[in-house]
């Protein structure tokens, strides 16, 4: 069957049309008018300022203006990245896409100015003196530290401006090299030319001669392409190190802690509870082995089905059980999945240029857009709840204003973990026999991979870093680098001379200037989502009357003081083996399935 494309047509008819200049020109003037709403009331670093009740009705001004501006362009931005997304070819949405990041260095050179400017004043006192600051408590606090950070403001403002051709334009780079990157792969007796996110999908391949073909013609096109995306990967965690150290952070770890809301602490509790899991994980990985008759798992059988004659997940079955198992949450949340799939929020087919993976992201208002790369199976199913979850946080979040909707990594898969959860006890209890394995191996999969691999993640992008320091590292270096993370974690759960070299190549998590460690936030909202459903499961009412108003919050208060109203505490490591707890049970009860 035809799997479907995303319409947002309802936003401009196309990329050529008359609207979308319109709405283009529309944004680019916004942005103007706020440069010179913020030069007219000079918000900038201000030595020895007041906060009097001038600089209250300036405030209260300047940030109904700069949310109304952020919310246009959020909106232009995901409607381009429709086009870029599923089609790194479309030259004239790359073009507008680099056009309008040009227009978003001025936004944010304001943005830093906006900071300092705040940074100048007593925002208690402004809090106290304005009702719309009282909206604002907790980023005007967080404002405050982040202006302790900055650099005098000519380096910022240079800083922003090499940023569109420094370290985005090297994620850019990655992004269109590694989804046009076409493989040779033998399959069937013959040699075909299969686009890179479909040699990948190949991982979930009944057959391992056809996993570990993939697999071999996977690692040889990434060493084709290796020294145009390490050259990436160095410049963007070279310029990370250089303005961190300019702006007063200890280092880039510690400005990504600051970024995903929590504390040394808390990562410290989390990382500690996740190493003492890796025996529990190897356990699983040594099942999945004997399902297989295998003596021990290469990274090739990581995703490998098991069971035969399991279901098949066709899209329709997929968006019908979705529904089905949503509704038994709340009408709510069923109506936003209905709303998704009828008026086709979804891009679902993998295709040549198409991003690989999966995300969703605001569109404007109630309204999100969802790409994934479907696969009829569970994972594929699975995969679309956890994206459709993420709608429902930004349809809990729409009334908020874009500051107030500035939500950390860390409790951003908090709705999507929730979600996946719902429908995997469902399908579990549907379940019998092979298709009951299939279930808890998915889960187990995926929770491996936000456990133990992105642990090996962890610390490849800490040694990265480490590294960069002193020079640029080698595309041998860095493969060093990633086979040792990966023993490391894994441990003898998988064949040491049969892992993947390249991770650093595939995941474009690590090609950020503006977001490093795009890793440990995962393993935070899967356990920190775990522990949730665990309290829903306990008292379904009682969750319910807060578990909104806590999603539509994420931007709003740091995880520590979100996690306590649900009495939960996070900065320790016994909520973390709780969490890690119940996936060591799924490991039990997958044992005694492969048994």
């Amino acid at each position: 069957m035809q799997l479907p494309h995303w319409d947002l047509t309802n936003i401009f008819p196309s990329l050529e049309s008359p609207e979308f200049e319109k709405g283009f020109a529309r944004v680019v003037a916004q942005i103007r008018a706020l440069k010179e709403l913020f030069d007219a009331h000079k918000i900038e670093r201000t030595e020895n300022a007041v906060t009097d009740a001038k600089s209250v009705r300036t405030f209260d001004t300047v940030i109904a203006q700069y949310n109304a501006t952020l919310d246009e362009l959020n909106t232009l931005f995901a409607y381009i990245s429709s086009f870029v997304t599923t089609d790194s070819r479309n030259t004239l949405a790359q073009a507008k896409y680099s056009e309008l990041q040009q227009h978003n260095v001025t936004l944010s050179k304001l943005g830093t100015r906006f900071v300092a400017w705040l940074g100048s004043l007593d925002v208690d006192a402004l809090i106290q003196n304005s009702e719309t600051a009282r909206q604002h408590e907790y980023a005007l606090h967080r404002a405050k530290i982040e202006a302790q950070h900055l650099m005098s403001p000519p380096e910022e403002e240079l800083a922003v401006e090499l940023g569109v051709t420094g370290g985005s334009a090297w994620g850019k780079l990655h992004g269109n090299v590694s989804s046009q990157i076409m493989v040779n792969v033998e399959l069937d007796g013959e040699t075909r030319v299969l686009p890179m996110s479909a040699v990948r999908n190949l991982a979930y391949e009944p057959r391992r001669e056809v996993r570990e073909r993939a697999y071999h013609a996977e690692l040889a096109a990434w060493q084709e392409h290796a020294i145009p995306l390490a050259a990436a990967l160095n410049s963007i965690k070279g310029q990370v190190n250089t303005l961190t150290k300019r702006r007063g952070w200890a280092s880039a770890l510690d400005e990504a802690i600051h970024d995903a809301a929590i504390d040394r602490q808390t990562l410290d509790a989390m990382m500690t509870a996740a190493h003492e899991s890796f025996p529990n994980f190897r356990r699983y990985l040594y099942a999945k082995a004997r399902a297989l008759n295998l003596k021990q798992l290469a990274f090739y059988d990581i995703f490998a089905p098991l069971g035969e004659g399991t279901r098949v997940w066709e899209f329709d079955d997929a968006r019908d059980f979705i529904l089905t198992q949503f509704g038994t949450y709340s009408n709510k949340m069923q109506e936003l999945a209905r709303r998704a799939f009828d008026e086709r929020w979804i891009d679902a087919e993998p295709r040549l240029g198409k991003r690989d993976g999966a995300f969703c992201m605001s569109v404007r208002g109630e309204e999100s857009r969802v790409l994934s790369n479907f696969k009829p199976a569970y994972g594929g199913m699975s995969t679309l709840a956890h994206e459709l979850g993420h709608a429902y946080h930004n349809l809990v979040k729409a009334e908020r204003t874009p500051i107030q909707k500035s939500t950390p990594m860390t409790l951003a898969e908090t709705a999507s973990i929730f979600c996946e959860t719902i429908v995997r006890e469902a399908a579990l209890r549907e379940a019998n026999g092979a298709e009951r394995l299939a279930i808890l191996e998915a889960s187990l999969e995926g929770s491996c991979q936000v456990v133990v691999d992105i642990s090996s993640r962890f610390l490849f992008e800490s040694r990265v870093f480490d590294g960069r320091v002193a020079r640029e590292l080698s595309v041998d270096e860095l493969n060093a680098l990633m086979l040792d993370a990966q023993k490391e974690t894994y441990g003898d759960g998988l064949d040491a001379e049969q892992l993947h070299p390249f991770m650093w190549a595939v995941k474009p998590h690590y090609y950020s200037a503006e977001r490093s460690f795009y890793n440990f936030p995962y393993m935070f909202g899967l356990l920190f989502g775990l522990g949730l459903y665990a309290r829903y499961q306990a008292d379904p009412n009682e969750f319910k009357k807060g578990y909104d108003d806590l999603l539509s919050s994420t931007g709003m208060a740091d995880a520590a003081t979100l996690a306590s109203r649900f009495g939960i505490e996070i900065r320790t490591p016994d909520f973390w083996r709780a969490s890690l707890g119940i996936i060591g049970k799924e490991i039990e009860r997958f044992e005694e399935a492969v048994k």
